[in-house]
């Protein structure tokens, strides 16, 4: 496997990090003796980066039971939970229990978890730059980082906000351009940080079943190349991009995406490759139920209303076939615009104001359309659960990931 450099800690980290959200389950717990598994396997193959979090229910006490006889080959990401901190000392004491949860004196890589500019701007009012000053100076953490959250817009004022030395970020082929986008990551890169990438197969969406002509595009392309294995070489052929993280469950998936760790260097796809990877991004944008390119230009809405999110899950609901109550788009949903991650951003806080319709490059009714989000996915008296979860919101939320499980 080839490493590549974090040019800030001079750290060379293998392109594919092993996520530790979705390990394996067993009766709605971690499948202790298939993770310990998957992972000392990635780890024998070269695999030298593991991510969890706070809030990744029991994943920080498993890593903590397993990682001190192969506590040497790998380096530990854990996250701050931003949402959890009301005071400075809550970042202390999240900091000592993640310590102990995780059975080490000293963590490699630590992230502030799902920020954007407000949620630091905050965090930095509770002196965090006090508290990341002494967490290092005591040997609790060799390096800070934030996981993003938040619109391209403002990426780079909070990469330029602290001396950070790496940064997480959501990044797949078709959402290139969210978040911090293709030109927020070279920004990140060029200033020496470490970026890792979170969602490189969209949850397993991207490694699904694709809508059937997006499917032909790739299988006419290559018919032994999997939808995963395009989607995660795509990410790995950027030169900006330090690693990719998976959140694998199974040994097949562990196995594919080793291979194309290991021969996927930084532009090492074709012009013809990457000519049909954009042609399936095309045929998925295609089939959109809302022509919305999430571009931002409606944005801030006066009410809050994160409009490009809200029709951005309710189109992938549409595109790759979501069914049942509890699907993937509903917990995306509530995770990204309900404030279980974050700011709250439904499609029922509009007040029809209009303000937005005049922005749109598309010229989208933005009320009709949000309208159909809210009926797709928000019930009577929502907003008291919407409220219900900005202030007890966690145990929600872990129940929604092991429902993801």
């Amino acid at each position: 496997m080839q490493y590549r450099l974090i040019k800030k800690t001079g750290d060379e980290i293998s392109p594919l990090g092993f996520g530790a959200m979705r390990l394996p389950v067993k009766n709605g717990k971690i499948n202790r003796p298939e993770a310990k598994k998957l992972i000392f396997h990635a780890i024998e193959n070269g695999v030298n980066f593991i991510d969890t979090a706070y809030l990744y229910g029991d994943s920080e006490s498993f890593l903590g039971e397993i990682l001190p006889e192969v506590r040497s080959k790998v380096k530990i990401c854990t996250k701050l939970p931003a949402i959890n901190v009301k005071k400075y000392d809550d970042m202390e004491k999240l900091l000592d229990e993640q310590l102990k949860r995780l059975n080490i004196d000293c963590i490699d890589y630590y992230l502030i978890h799902a920020v954007d500019l407000k949620a630091i701007n905050r965090l930095i009012k509770r002196d965090l730059f006090k508290f990341i000053k002494k967490a290092k100076a005591d040997g609790k953490i060799k390096h800070i980082g934030f996981s993003y959250h938040g619109p391209k817009e403002e990426f780079r004022e909070v990469v330029d906000i602290y001396d950070w030395e790496i940064v997480m970020v959501q990044y797949n082929y078709f959402d290139e351009n969210v978040q911090a986008s293709s030109e927020g990551i070279e920004y990140a890169a060029s200033k020496g940080l470490g970026v890792l990438v979170m969602e490189p197969l969209k949850g397993g969406i991207l490694s699904g079943n694709l809508p059937k002509k997006a499917e032909n595009v790739f299988k006419k392309a290559d018919s032994s190349k999997s939808n995963a294995q395009w989607a995660l070489q795509w990410v790995l052929n950027n030169k900006n991009i330090t690693c990719a993280l998976s959140g694998m469950n199974t040994l097949d998936q562990l196995n594919e995406n080793l291979e194309v760790a290991n021969n996927t260097t930084p532009g090492s796809m074709s012009s013809e490759e990457l000519e049909t990877v954009d042609k399936v991004k095309k045929v998925i944008r295609k089939s959109l139920k809302i022509n919305c390119s999430t571009c931002g230009y409606c944005m801030p809405c006066p009410k809050g209303v994160n409009i490009p999110e809200c029709m951005k899950i309710y189109n992938e609901k549409y595109l790759f076939g979501d069914k049942g109550i509890i699907n993937a788009a509903f917990i995306n949903y509530y995770q990204y615009v309900g404030g279980l991650m974050g700011s709250v951003g439904n499609a029922g806080r509009c007040t029809g104001c209009g303000k937005c319709l005049r922005k749109c490059p598309q010229k989208l009714d933005i009320i009709k359309e949000l309208k159909k989000v809210k009926k797709e996915f928000e019930f009577p008296g929502v907003q008291y659960v919407l409220l219900f979860i900005k202030h007890v919101g966690f145990p929600i939320y872990k129940f929604f990931i092991k429902l993801l499980n």
